[in-house]
Order: structure tokens, then C-alpha cells, then sequence
């Protein structure tokens, strides 16, 4: 069903075309439109999802409705709301299709399955989810202890792909500045 899906697990683990067939069985075909939801608030989460083509964002909002962007999805990509989905509990946060998307999906108990019967996919999985882990705390971090123009100089190394894809107030708010403040650091975004 996917190049996509073989040609990213092959970048970690080889998969004889077999074992390739087996595994991607289990996932599911997806496809939403620009602004719907991929995941809403207070929603049970079943299945974790790969991004095949488009762009997504994971955000949260607090009690006062103020709206956090966590993280953004494109192509290659995997999102989901991980909380809920590795806990059984309902979803803290919404994802939405800031492009047209096009996603695989595999639920929780395929993704065991498979786990458990390759070993390759445990240690797969293992290693996308060290490097989601990774790269949260380094997110974290930057808010926490850098200034909005070095924040911004490292999303624009991190993700170069991403500035002409999203607006300048989606990127300011995925670094917690104004759109003016954006514009005054950086002209060209």
C-alpha cells in the first residue's frame, strides 16, 4: 500500500518484502481536508498516525482558551495524541490539517502485534519514539531558556522546509511570540 511507509522504516530496520506485506496489513488508509480535525479534545485515541502527505498541528488549549501549538506533522512524520493513546485516556490536546492530508493509521493493538511478533518493528518503534521524546525536551528547553530570535533561528535550521508551508502567525504562536515580534526578527518569513 505505501512506498512511503517502507521507504521510512527501512531508513532504521531491513524488511523482506514478506515481513514488509505482514506489517503493512495492519495499517488503514486516511484522508481529510484542510481545517478538519484529525483529533478533537476529550476524544478516546485509538491509533497513531503516519504522515504520508500535508501538514497537521497538535495544540492545546488552556482553561482560558488560549490556544498552545505543541507540535506540527508533514510528510514522513508521526502524530497522535500520545498520551491518550499509550494511557487509554481521553485526549488532551486536538490535531488539525492545516493542508489536505494523506495518513496511514494502525491502532493500538496491531501495533503491539506487530511489536511483538518482529522484533525489528519493536526496536523501530522504539527508536521513533527515543527520537519524539528527544526532540520534546529540546522544545521544551528552547521555551524555556532562549530568546524569540533564537527561537526562531532554530526552527527555521530544524524545520527549513516549514516556513513557506505555514503563515507568520502560526509560526509565532508555535514560538510562544506576537506575529509582530516575528516580523521584527525576521522580515523574510
Amino acid at each position: 500500500m505505501s512506498f512511503e511507509l517502507r521507504k521510512h522504516i527501512e531508513e532504521i530496520v531491513s524488511l523482506t518484502d514478506e515481513e514488509f506485506e505482514y506489517i503493512n496489513s495492519h495499517f488503514k488508509l486516511k484522508q481529510l481536508k484542510k481545517h478538519q480535525y484529525l483529533i478533537q479534545e476529550d476524544e478516546l485515541v485509538n491509533h497513531i498516525y503516519f504522515v504520508i502527505k500535508g501538514l497537521l498541528k497538535a495544540t492545546f488549549n488552556d482553561v482560558s482558551g488560549k490556544e498552545y501549538i505543541i507540535q506540527f506533522a508533514t510528510e514522513n512524520w508521526w502524530i497522535s495524541d500520545f498520551q491518550a493513546f499509550y494511557n487509554h485516556v481521553k485526549s488532551i490536546t486536538s490535531i488539525s490539517c492545516l493542508e489536505n492530508v494523506e495518513l496511514l493509521y494502525i491502532s493500538k493493538e496491531n501495533l503491539d502485534k506487530i511489536c511483538r511478533e518482529n522484533h525489528k518493528m519493536e526496536y523501530f518503534f522504539r527508536v521513533k519514539n527515543s527520537s519524539g521524546y528527544v526532540a520534546l525536551q529540546q522544545r521544551i528547553l528552547s521555551l524555556l531558556t532562549t530568546n524569540p530570535k533564537e527561537r526562531f533561528e532554530q526552527f527555521t535550521r530544524q524545520y527549513p522546509h516549514l516556513g513557506q508551508r505555514l503563515s507568520k502567525t502560526i509560526i509565532a504562536a508555535y514560538l510562544g511570540i506576537s506575529r509582530e515580534t516575528l516580523s521584527r526578527i525576521s522580515p523574510k518569513v
